[in-house]
């Protein structure tokens, strides 16, 4: 693991749905919810998702946008795309190493 890796500390799959639903443009909780399920298959709760919100607004990574409704969108920050980007190719050696290692068919 390298050392950039070990400062933005482990992903959780909540945080990396969001980054990746936030990285297409901002969007509100309900929203997110909505296209996490549509693109992942994965139906998050409301609890679920606001606690994985704060946390990533924490790090710096989201920020709420100022808005006149009651919903209240959230965007991805330039922090926040570097992380995902770095998450992403991290996560593409993975599936390389374990596609190499794997023995696809009957064992």
């Amino acid at each position: 693991m390298g050392r950039r890796t070990q400062e933005l500390g482990r992903f959780t799959d909540v945080a990396l749905l969001v980054l990746i639903s936030l990285a297409e443009g901002q969007k509100h909780g309900y929203r997110m919810i909505n296209d996490i399920e549509e693109f992942s298959g994965t139906a998050l709760e409301p609890g679920t998702l606001y606690g994985a919100l704060m946390r990533l607004e924490k790090r710096g990574w989201i920020e709420a946008v100022e808005s006149s409704e009651r919903r209240k969108p959230y965007q991805i920050t330039e922090s926040g795309r570097a992380a995902l980007h770095e998450q992403l190719a991290t996560l593409r050696r993975i599936e390389q190493a374990g596609t190499s290692r794997v023995v696809w068919g009957p064992a």
